[in-house]
């Protein structure tokens, strides 16, 4: 009897604990879930958006766009690039890999070779060739990217069943994203033509769904005056319409609504200019659409994949600036395209059954003529002044100019061999023309290969410039301009800095296995990719250097 009394308290006693524990893991935001299985992931990228692009435009903004993310999704405010340059082509390369180009190899848009000596741009091959277009701007692969994407774990992971279709603008913001595997990615050749094409590293002619969709010339109902979405003088929260700091575009006198120049208008020529208008994402919007249905994306049980990168904000960016209307009004088309979008995942695919992200390839700098006229300290910095008195500079301490061969993404590169040839330490001479560099107007900050090499940072401005630093690919000495200057034209933002305006950037996830809320916690844009990896349990890709945020997940 005893016995018996004995083994009922002990089976108690081992249910009580294992409930408690059980409860103590439930508390501490544990999950024995071991993966979500949403039939779709689409991964956006928004080309040149700042964070406070969603704080500043939100009361414009209508439920289905950024607000139905920032409502019913997960908000990371405090999402950061932790390398430079930031630009398009490492940043898009940088959200799918979950890693920096220290790592990834993509180091910027275009950079000087070493080993050809020649520049290279990071998605051209000319071992391809052009698909759905004579011209050259078809030949181009992933061939630079030295890793795996998410977009690559996904589809070994499911033995190529599921499916990943990129779609830009931009041939780098469809390539990249697409990672190694893509069944297809897809980019806007402009022109004469204003059709979508490919390369042969993913096909060898283009499907019929895409063919067709060029042949509609639907692209011509976007050649059309730019007028604003809502009544101009409602855009309170932007610069005046009329003002020094915007760009022109052909035969405008000044840079305000409407703009109906002629090659807006003319429906035969220069689709070039949409993309420098808000319609260039809803030409994006109209055919990631049509590839969401042609494809069949999210109609079985194997994850799908649908990465869009948004490339009009980018050159609208660069030609009016972060404080123009015309940015407001291309970022509330934009919520209207992503709008449509969500509709459409809603309906094609199910409210709960797909899994979305947005983020951005990089920030941008309000226009400094802007910021000077608000007595707030920014600077242009005349580059041909400098390389004037660096060369002088060089044929007096080394007796030849020849010691520098390439300078690109604020980085020296040194002829090596010549360094050699006259007696000449490496690190020393890293070390001079850093010290060189610190003597001109403009330059904040100056570091050496050789302290890339040797040290180990963990924050700060040499973090960011490490995070960036390849060893085969980088250049020799690497330079940082003062905060608010930079080398571009007097008109328009710009970006590709270490500094916080050019690395702030939006982090929004949205449904399946998303939990609501935000955090203000410091993420970078490196834990993208391992985020989507746990979503889905699936690998990381194999250059991960980010780091999953918990909070993210339900």
């Amino acid at each position: 009897m005893q016995m018996r009394i004995f083994t009922l308290f002990s089976l108690i006693f081992i249910l009580f604990f294992t409930e408690s524990f059980g409860q103590r893991n439930s508390k501490n935001g544990e999950s024995n879930e071991l993966k979500t299985t949403p039939k779709l992931v689409v991964g956006i990228v928004v080309d040149q958006m700042r964070y406070d692009y969603i704080t500043r435009f939100w009361n414009h903004y209508g439920k289905d766009g950024f607000r139905r993310f920032v409502d019913a999704g997960f908000n990371c405010k405090n999402t950061h690039y932790n390398y430079a340059p930031t630009s398009t082509g490492p940043g898009h390369a940088s959200v799918y890999t979950g890693t920096t180009p220290a790592t990834h190899g993509i180091i910027g848009n275009n950079w000087y070779d070493k080993v050809s000596g020649t520049e290279v741009y990071c998605a051209s091959d000319s071992t391809y060739t052009s698909v759905g277009t004579t011209t050259d701007a078809g030949q181009m692969s992933p061939h630079r990217m030295n890793v795996t994407t998410i977009t690559d774990e996904l589809r070994l992971h499911t033995q190529m069943r599921g499916k990943t279709i990129a779609i830009a603008l931009k041939d780098r913001g469809a390539v990249l994203p697409g990672g190694h595997t893509a069944n297809a990615a897809y980019w806007f050749n402009g022109g004469v033509e204003g059709n979508w094409i490919s390369s042969s590293y993913y096909m060898e002619k283009l499907p019929n769904w895409v063919e067709k969709f060029n042949k509609s010339r639907k692209v011509e109902q976007y050649k059309k005056a730019w007028t604003t979405l809502k009544n101009s003088n409602l855009y309170i929260e932007s610069g005046s319409d009329n003002n020094a700091y915007e760009g022109l575009f052909e035969t405008e006198k000044s840079a305000t609504f409407p703009h109906s120049t002629p090659n807006l208008l003319n429906k035969k020529k220069d689709f070039e200019i949409i993309k420098y208008t808000p319609y260039g994402n809803s030409i994006t919007t109209d055919f990631a659409l049509e590839a969401l249905e042609a494809e069949n994306l999210g109609a079985d049980t194997d994850t799908d994949f649908l990465a869009i990168s948004f490339s009009s904000t980018d050159y609208v960016g660069h030609k009016f600036g972060v404080n123009s209307k015309e940015v407001q009004d291309t970022y509330l088309r934009l919520d209207e395209d992503l709008a449509r979008l969500f509709n459409a995942l809603d309906s094609k695919v199910g409210k709960d059954d797909y899994t979305v992200f947005l983020t951005a390839d990089h920030a941008a700098i309000n226009v400094p003529a802007y910021l000077n006229d608000q007595k707030i300290p920014a600077h242009y910095m005349e580059w041909d002044d400098i390389k004037t008195k660096f060369g002088q500079f060089l044929r007096f301490t080394y007796g030849t100019t020849d010691i520098v061969k390439n300078f690109s993404n604020y980085q020296y590169f040194l002829d090596h061999k010549v360094i050699k040839n006259l007696g000449l330490e490496l690190r020393e001479v890293q070390e001079t023309i850093a010290k060189e560099m610190l003597t001109y107007e403009g330059i904040d900050r100056a570091y050496t290969a050789h302290q890339m090499w040797q040290n180990d940072y963990s924050h700060g401005i040499p973090y960011i410039l490490q995070n960036g630093y390849n060893q085969k690919r980088s250049g020799d000495v690497l330079i940082v301009l003062r905060p608010g200057t930079i080398t571009y034209g007097k008109t328009g933002s710009t970006h590709g800095s270490p500094q916080v305006y050019d690395t702030h950037v939006p982090l929004l996830f949205y449904g399946k296995g998303i939990e609501q809320g935000s955090t203000v916690k410091r993420t970078e844009i490196s834990d993208i990719a391992p985020t989507v990896a746990s979503l889905l349990g699936i690998a990381f890709p194999n250059g991960t250097t980010g780091q999953p945020i918990a909070e993210v997940l339900e």
